[in-house]
């Protein structure tokens, strides 16, 4: 090999080296190793918790089976060795955290004899897509009438969005559900109700499949949107009129800037910012939201399955339930900074806490 090719392998290796070391000591790689370091200690504390509310409750599973006549107390015994049940309640949870750190195994579900993990990860989609979808509505809808509610603030048009925003929060997401039922009831078949898929799904083409799903999604996700959507409008048309009443727009609009650039480009850049940090808190959220939609519309997701474990106390379960909660609050906040890292340079990710 001639020289030439030695000294370009060895300075693209050398390159390649100085752009690794640069990337692991960035503040942004570093921020995040401390922050899903401090994650463990937090699921871990969680968790603890977690485990001893659940066993202040009264009685367990095996409560419902021992007023069963059928049921013979050798059964009930030998139930409750396999279920673990005959341990001190520290012995059952020190077991359970060690399967999870050595195996990832979050335990049996009482009920179904079947694996936690097998049973959260066949409805975790169906949950997350819903809940996403609307995330991603109530956002498109919210800021655009929050922008419009403060360029035009004390006008009909504000006047008129500040009535559905009211509306909107007044109206519990059971209430819009029942609403949506109905009119779905008197528009049928226009929206469908009940599941993720129609019958013929298996036949359908792979468009057909992605349109079937998203034509089901129609009324639980706006179900899910209307009060999260009437509450982030008012948020946003609060902090844009801080931000317009600040001297640098003043300024801004005496240079003769154009309005929409005052607006879009100075204003709304440092408005954002608080609702990126609520953003994080509604990633959190994403999974509990989603129950009552998935209740009314029959939607296969994580709502049933975890209210029936908690009114059985299917223990292992619950506790995966909670604790995936808790891994969405933890992601959340970790996302919330990164997006204001990237919204706006001059943040300093050290300086978070």
């Amino acid at each position: 090999m001639s020289s030439a090719k030695v000294s370009s392998v060895s300075g693209g290796l050398e390159s390649f080296w100085e752009g690794l070391v640069g990337a692991l000591t960035s503040e942004t790689f570093l921020y995040v190793v401390k922050r899903l370091l401090q994650a463990l200690v937090t699921l871990l504390l969680a968790s603890a918790l977690s485990f001893a509310i659940i066993q202040l409750a009264p009685g367990d599973y095996l409560d419902t089976l021992k007023q069963n006549p059928k049921i013979s107390p050798e059964t009930i015994k030998q139930l409750t060795v396999n279920f673990g049940l005959d341990k001190h309640p520290v012995e059952q949870y020190l077991r359970w955290l060690w399967r999870i750190v050595t195996r990832l195994d979050f335990g049996i579900s009482f009920a179904t004899q079947r694996p936690v993990a097998e049973l959260l990860s066949q409805r975790i989609p169906a949950t997350l897509l819903l809940a996403i979808s609307s995330l991603i509505v109530t956002w498109a809808i919210a800021i655009p009438l929050g922008i419009v509610g403060a360029v035009n603030q004390n006008r009909w048009t504000d006047r008129f969005l500040q009535v559905i925003s009211y509306a909107g929060q007044g109206f519990p997401s059971f209430i819009t559900a029942l609403l949506l039922l109905i009119l779905a009831q008197n528009t049928s078949p226009l929206f469908p109700v009940g599941g993720m898929t129609s019958i013929d799904y298996a036949e359908l083409t792979p468009l057909g499949k992605a349109v079937d799903i998203g034509w089901h999604m129609i009324l639980p996700t706006l179900a899910l949107s209307v009060t999260s959507f009437a509450g982030l409008q008012r948020i946003a048309r609060g902090q844009l009129l801080d931000v317009l009443r600040q001297d640098y727009i003043r300024t801004a609009r005496a240079k003769g800037l154009p309005e929409n650039r005052v607006i879009y480009v100075h204003a709304l850049r440092n408005a954002i910012n608080p609702l990126i940090t609520l953003l994080g808190f509604e990633f959190a959220g994403l999974l509990s939201g989603a129950f009552i939609a998935e209740f009314f519309f029959n939607w296969p997701g994580l709502g049933r399955l975890i209210l029936q474990a908690v009114n059985t106390q299917d223990l292992y379960l619950v506790m995966a339930s909670l604790m995936m909660g808790a891994v969405m609050l933890i992601l959340g906040n970790l996302l919330a900074d990164l997006l204001l890292k990237f919204a706006d340079p001059r943040i300093k990710l050290a300086d978070m806490n």
